[in-house]
């Protein structure tokens, strides 16, 4: 590895390990934006979300833009699936080769919420007015390969959330690295996920009529005001992450992969946990995964995934089809699927 590629590893590790020493309590509930924190793709959520060193796919450009830089096929994924209290999610993904330059990528995150009725203290019954709330975000991306052992990738998006007549918005930056040792080919990964802007609500649901000093004759009552919102840092992730495929790189097995992943995170509206995932793979066509999802957290509402892929070549593309079942703790288990095409 150059000199170049150590010294992006080394400051990565020191803000990473910086982050971790500043954080004493938990500040759960205290950021905005909290979709942007819903993993996407089944392969990575029947892991059990350690991904960081596993993103060599379309889904780079959301756990690890570092690791755009390994994909060697023009990608798209789709994510669609019914999230916890009535919750829809989609994601929307695209990569595509520009040979001599890099990777790029584009992404797309929608959350929405059903729409509930209008009501008042003087109508408790409701108003016949409906009140929507959803989420989203739209994000560009880049990955290069610097070496061939080491990745780096960074993204940009534009976070918006609206909510009946009032929204907040603001921009977020990801960044990732991926290396791959020449020991074994155990890679080591690591992405800072939302960093950027806080975000407050906006929009003329906060606009009152305000009596200034209600204990004085004949003064105006209906004077236009707006309430102040407190605005909110978006969720940021620290990842860090370690790999290995046990099946190929370690017991020389050229149809079997059988990788072991973990990552430890540190968000800054928690504390720190790890995520682990193991993945067995036959030929390249079938595999079964599962994982455990915030080990080590309090309170903690993760726990035990696990799913399987299915790969199709067909001629010219090619399709994976992989299914996840994740644990959600008080809220059961939900189930996702992903389609990603190779073209």
């Amino acid at each position: 590895m150059d000199r170049r590629s150590l010294f992006i590893i080394l400051i990565a590790i020191c803000l990473l390990q910086g982050s971790l020493m500043a954080q004493t309590v938990s500040r759960a509930g205290t950021t905005s934006a909290p979709f942007l924190k819903i993993g996407v793709g089944a392969r990575a959520l029947a892991m059990g979300e350690a991904y960081v060193t596993q993103a060599t796919d379309v889904t780079a450009i959301y756990w690890n833009p570092g690791a755009m830089g390994v994909i060697n096929r023009n990608q798209f994924i789709f994510n669609h699936y019914e999230y916890v209290a009535d919750l829809s999610f989609d994601f929307a993904g695209l990569v595509l080769q520009m040979p001599g330059v890099g990777i790029v990528g584009f992404q797309f995150t929608y959350l929405g919420a059903p729409d509930i009725e209008r009501t008042t203290l003087n109508d408790q019954d409701g108003t016949g007015e409906m009140v929507s709330a959803n989420f989203f975000s739209a994000g560009l991306s880049f990955g290069r390969s610097l070496t061939d052992r080491f990745s780096i990738g960074g993204t940009a998006k534009y976070v918006q959330e609206n909510l009946w007549h009032s929204k907040a918005t603001g921009i977020a930056f990801d960044i990732g690295v991926l290396y791959t040792t020449i020991f074994k080919n155990i890679h080591i990964g690591m992405s800072i996920s939302n960093f950027g802007t806080s975000m407050s609500m906006n929009g003329r649901d906060l606009l009152i009529q305000h009596d200034i000093d209600p204990t004085a004759a004949g003064n105006n009552e209906t004077i236009n005001a707006n309430l102040s919102t407190d605005s909110y840092p978006m969720p940021i992730f620290y990842r860090f992450g370690l790999s290995s495929n046990l099946g190929k790189d370690i017991l020389g097995l050229q149809t079997h992969d059988l990788i072991l992943a973990v990552d430890a995170l540190h968000p800054n509206d928690n504390k720190e946990y790890v995520n682990v995932g193991t993945e067995y793979q036959y030929n390249k066509m079938i595999a079964l995964r599962a994982g455990y999802r915030q080990l080590f957290l309090k309170d903690a509402e993760g726990g035990l995934t696990y799913g399987f892929g299915l790969h199709f070549n067909l001629r010219s593309f090619e399709i994976n089809l992989d299914y996840a079942a994740v644990d959600f703790g008080r809220l059961d288990y939900v189930n996702k699927f992903s389609l990603i095409f190779s073209f």
